[in-house]
């Protein structure tokens, strides 16, 4: 079996292609510098040359904020990007994964947003995950959308690393608490796409730890697992504004994982326990 993955050295990319080199496939694994996904023809080339089994896109255009102001560009890697991919794999016949989110939600909802449950994206970088999902839907018949949401890991920048470092410069630190979600490891998140793409059960997936919690709980969790002592503030979202709106609730109902017969992820709390220990 060959795998393609892009984005490879992105923060789930590397976890992706960490926990790929251990299983007994044909791995291909490419970062932005050896191959621009927003370019069809270097796509097709390479596609073509390849002819891998499965596509797993994990390359995105993640900065929620810039995205406001580079809208083009987001659009053409998250939109664009997914487009060209998905039509190379459908040309030979091949899987592929495209990794979403849940800023496709305006999180006006009072539960968890199940997979078929109405989007409604309130800023450009969830309008063009969106868009990406749908030119997925569109141009290939063998498609994983797997929406996620509050990814961290060892790789790349994010919020528990964000966390960690302010509690070595600062004794106080101010986090909103009216944005509610689920904190999602990468290490769990990848064990999920990795097993979804060796099946044929194609769809819309939604993945992140099991369990929900404000920022504000997330950053006193972190404290708490690493043992930090830190004063952590909560302020509303209106305190801490953002150039990109974002949703208020946004937690994933992960309905189609266990319906077809994959495991629930563990609790939050118990992954990030798992990434404090592995990474004191």
């Amino acid at each position: 079996m060959k795998i393609l993955v892009t984005g490879a050295n992105g923060q789930l990319g590397t976890e992706l292609v960490h926990q790929l080199e251990r299983i007994d496939i044909s791995l291909f694994s490419y970062t932005k510098n050896n191959l621009d996904i927003t370019d069809f023809k270097r796509v097709q080339k390479i596609v073509r040359e390849i002819h891998p089994d499965i596509i797993i896109n994990a390359a995105a255009f993640t900065n929620v904020d810039r995205a406001e102001t580079e809208k083009e560009l987001a659009f053409s890697i998250n939109s664009i990007g997914q487009r060209n991919l998905a039509v190379a794999a459908e040309e030979i016949d091949a899987r592929i994964c495209y990794i979403s989110t849940d800023y496709v939600f305006d999180g006006n909802a009072v539960e968890p947003y199940k997979e078929y449950s109405l989007v409604n994206p309130l800023g450009t970088y969830g309008y063009t995950k969106y868009a990406g999902e749908q030119l997925t839907q569109s141009l290939n018949s063998k498609y994983y959308i797997v929406r996620t949401a509050w990814v961290y890991g060892e790789f790349g920048n994010n919020f528990v690393k964000t966390m960690l470092k302010l509690a070595t410069e600062k004794d106080e630190i101010g986090v909103v608490h009216d944005q509610i979600g689920s904190p999602t490891y990468a290490v769990d998140l990848a064990e999920f796409i990795i097993e979804l793409v060796q099946t044929n059960k194609y769809g819309i997936y939604h993945c992140t730890n099991s369990g929900s919690c404000s920022w504000y709980e997330f950053a006193k969790a972190i404290f708490e697992e690493a043992d930090i002592d830190i004063n952590v503030i909560p302020l509303t979202s209106d305190q801490f504004p953002r150039p990109a709106k974002r949703p208020n609730y946004s937690v994933l109902n992960n309905m189609a994982l266990q319906v077809n017969g994959f495991s629930t992820r563990r609790h939050w709390r118990e992954a990030l326990q798992s990434f404090i220990i592995k990474n004191n």
